[in-house]
């Protein structure tokens, strides 16, 4: 079974009988209730799982109720012999943004007390949008990802005391030998390959079948286009063709988002106001990580982003090199000098930093450049940009040197991670492999 961090947050809620209910965010695909089912068997003996979307096809029985005496007698016909007492009762509501008046209902369940419940569904932020009475208090909320570079180390055999030395290590500034750092190098590229997908990853643990990898990540791709017709039909067409421009926009030397490519009329006169609801369903969804533009760059970042640029990223590397290179991974696992892995290495960096915790920012500035990504460092109260590099020139970087030499936004110190081994450090910019992002974290 594939080990998730997620699992230990899950458990120790579960455990705590004074919380509130623990609701499960995050794209299909991710885990989600696969991992809660896990840990749910292994600490109550009568274990309750509903499953929203497989009701709202069938019998609705959960469609209309509106009391909490009304659940329990729906549950009770499905479950009614394993409905014991709190500590030794969880009950499960998987897909629960099929029916968003039982967000409502989680204060009122988590006020009657009678059982322990868990909650998880795949577009939360966009049915909460819809909730009526959002039940603050009474939850608390969780994302889940994809599996980050840690995990995938872990599925493929590391020992969490060889990572535990690597990051010692790395905390010291002290390069990793060459056997070490090629083996992690490795794996990387195998993660930019793999991504973190649980199903992806256990058929390429399985098979190491690179065609069967890329078959499946392209269902889930065309499974999350889709989905967006069951949520927003008049909108759905839009929605899919931004997210089908991802990849391309990956490939541009500049990033973001072109508001005019999306109905690909150059005198269109829309803005980024225009496609507010089909960018907010695209993150909302977590199938696409947002990266706001800033040009000012100050601590905290949140006070100087802007709302008119973006880079949208997509929510797993694996999905994107799928996509950009087929079922050839040669270039990647060789890290052919021709092949611009650019893009795969940024989205495994955004994947990594959205999953640590991080909110997504980047320095734009028509007269000074661009950086990848700005985070926040609440320690020293100022910002840390993120150059990174996939090619030899990792030491060639304009735009950071502009932003670290000036005083007025107080950068202490900033990164470029590449593919090498060596960690130094020149003017605040340490260099570092790219495989240290697995250690950033803001949580």
């Amino acid at each position: 079974m594939l080990y998730r961090k997620i699992s230990n947050i899950i458990e120790q809620y579960l455990k705590d009988s004074s919380s509130g209910i623990l609701l499960v965010d995050g794209a299909r695909q991710v885990g989600k209730t696969f991992i809660i089912r896990h840990v749910g068997k292994k600490l109550f003996p009568n274990f309750i799982e509903l499953n929203m979307l497989e009701d709202s096809q069938g019998s609705r029985l959960f469609g209309n109720i509106r009391t909490v005496e009304d659940f329990y007698i729906q549950v009770s016909m499905i479950a009614g012999k394993r409905m014991k007492e709190k500590d030794d009762t969880l009950i499960f509501i998987d897909e629960i943004q099929v029916y968003p008046h039982l967000l409502t209902m989680l204060k009122f369940l988590r006020d009657d007390d009678r059982f322990t419940y868990i909650a998880s569904g795949s577009l939360l932020g966009v049915a909460l949008s819809m909730t009526s009475s959002i039940p603050i208090g009474s939850i608390m909320a969780i994302h889940m990802y994809p599996l980050d570079f840690e995990e995938f180390l872990l599925a493929n055999g590391f020992s969490r005391l060889a990572i535990d030395a690597i990051r010692e290590k790395l905390r010291q500034h002290k390069s990793l030998d060459e056997t070490a750092h090629a083996r992690i190098m490795d794996l990387f590229r195998k993660y930019l390959i793999v991504g973190g997908l649980p199903q992806v990853v256990n058929a390429y643990l399985e098979r190491k079948n690179i065609v069967e990898v890329r078959r499946i990540q392209k269902e889930i791709w065309k499974y999350y286009s889709l989905d967006a017709s069951k949520y927003d039909k008049e909108r759905k067409l839009c929605i899919q063709r931004i997210y089908s421009m991802i990849p391309s926009n990956m490939e541009n030397k500049k990033k973001r988002v072109i508001v005019k490519d999306i109905e690909k009329d150059r005198k269109s006169r829309n803005t980024y106001d225009s496609y507010r609801d089909e960018f907010e369903y695209l993150i909302a969804s977590g199938i696409a990580l947002n990266v706001q533009a800033i040009s000012n760059p100050r601590f905290p970042l949140i006070e100087s982003s802007g709302k008119n640029l973006m880079k949208l990223y997509m929510n797993d590397p694996g999905l994107l090199t799928g996509i950009l290179y087929g079922r050839n991974s040669k270039a990647i696992l060789d890290d052919t000098a021709s092949i611009n892995l650019g893009a795969a290495y940024e989205t495994a960096v955004a994947c990594e930093l959205a999953a640590h915790g991080f909110s997504l920012f980047y320095y734009d500035n028509k007269a000074k450049g661009e950086v990848d990504f700005l985070i926040d460092d609440y320690d020293s109260l100022s910002i840390v940009p993120l150059e990174i590099k996939s090619g030899k020139d990792y030491s060639i970087h304009s735009a950071l040197n502009n932003l670290t030499s000036n005083d007025e936004y107080n950068v202490r110190k900033a990164y470029v991670l590449s593919n090498s081994r060596e960690i130094k450090e020149k003017n605040k910019i340490i260099y570092m492999p790219i495989y240290s992002i697995m250690f950033f974290s803001n949580e």
